[in-house]
């Protein structure tokens, strides 16, 4: 197979893994809705976005604290501790009930926290592509799904927008991310996703450390080693360092990428007053075209990735999926200030 074949696979693996998760959160909407997971009082609230935008910032500053300090096993221990969590929540409404303990009075789903376990105990162990993959969809699915029916439409659109202007700054501007992508790209935790440019590849055994919040060519690797990882917002590009731009072996997504606009996808679908397209999935045409605006957007970026430059992925992935979202609504017959949250 040869290299532009290779990456054309590795795109559509890519794009799978999306609508894996948009599909994914999709499902989860009424479920989660049903279970109670629905995390504020009042979701059309837009200063829900702005703390849960200072959620971030301090949560990045403390990741920067904890790498600076050499310590990045408690960051390992988080993340690994989040995914099981967040795959609990997850697994709790799509597994039965069918093995139950009764704890405090409540009935816990065995089943549920077995499978949950399982993700923690596999990020621990054997944190291999294919596994942080998995659970990445999991993870991903389950937090668009979570913050789809806790944020309205305008505080939707708000937190998108700020995040992607806030990426392309981190990107383009103060490059901060670099140093907190360089330390925790070698930690193998489902903070990106890894995408194998070959059936040989094995992520546990490259040493190859990727670089950048945005995505990046190899050549680039090669050019500043210091500045090799990914942090969970944008796409990476790598292989060896020094290698040629089409001798790479993979390329990582950071799941944020993934999750951000899918929140946009879930909360149309949720929150949109326009009429369902199918029964026993939350969708109907705005949050269809979202998800289409997304898909866009990340066919965009792969593509200026594919030429070798750095770029910051959610300006194009929150921009396609706000737009997708508008086009969709206005084509439903809602008008512009309703589909804003106006």
């Amino acid at each position: 197979m040869d290299t532009r074949t290779r990456e054309f696979v590795a795109s559509g693996f890519t794009v799978a893994i999306f609508l894996a998760v948009q599909l994914g959160a999709l499902a989860l909407v009424g479920p989660f809705k049903t279970a109670g997971y629905q995390t504020v009082k009042d979701p059309s609230n837009p200063t829900n976005s702005l703390v849960y935008i200072g959620v971030i910032l301090v949560f990045t500053a403390g990741m920067l604290l904890v790498i600076k300090l050499g310590v990045e096993w408690i960051l390992r221990a988080i993340i690994i501790l989040t995914s099981g969590m967040l795959s609990l929540y997850v697994f709790t409404v799509v597994i039965p009930a069918v093995v139950t303990v009764t704890v405090d009075g409540s009935q816990v789903n065995v089943l549920a926290w077995a499978a949950a376990a399982l993700v923690s105990v596999a990020l621990l162990l054997y944190p291999e592509w294919y596994v942080i993959d998995s659970a990445g969809v999991v993870m991903g699915a389950g937090s668009a799904g979570l913050f789809g029916i806790s944020f309205g439409l305008l505080p939707a659109i708000l937190l998108l927008a700020v995040l992607a202007v806030y990426d392309a700054i981190s990107v383009y501007g103060t490059e901060h991310m670099l140093t907190l992508a360089s330390g925790v790209m070698d930690l193998k935790i489902p903070v990106i996703l890894v995408i194998p440019l070959s059936l040989s590849y094995s992520f546990l055994e490259d040493a190859v450390q990727a670089t950048s919040e945005g995505a990046v060519n190899e050549d680039e690797v090669a050019a500043s080693a210091d500045e090799q990882a990914v942090d969970g917002g944008e796409d990476v590009e790598t292989d060896e360092a020094g290698s040629g731009a089409h001798d790479r072996d993979a390329f990582f997504i950071g799941l944020g990428d993934a999750v951000m606009p899918t929140v946009m996808v879930a909360s149309a679908a949720f929150f949109s007053p326009a009429e369902p397209l199918l029964s026993g999935i939350a969708l109907n045409l705005p949050a269809l075209t979202a998800m289409v605006g997304t898909l866009v957007g990340l066919v965009v970026l792969l593509w200026m990735v594919m030429k070798g430059r750095a770029h910051a992925g959610l300006p194009l992935l929150n921009g396609g999926a706000i737009g997708g979202y508008l086009v969709g609504a206005l084509a439903s017959g809602i008008p512009l200030l309703k589909a804003l949250g106006l």
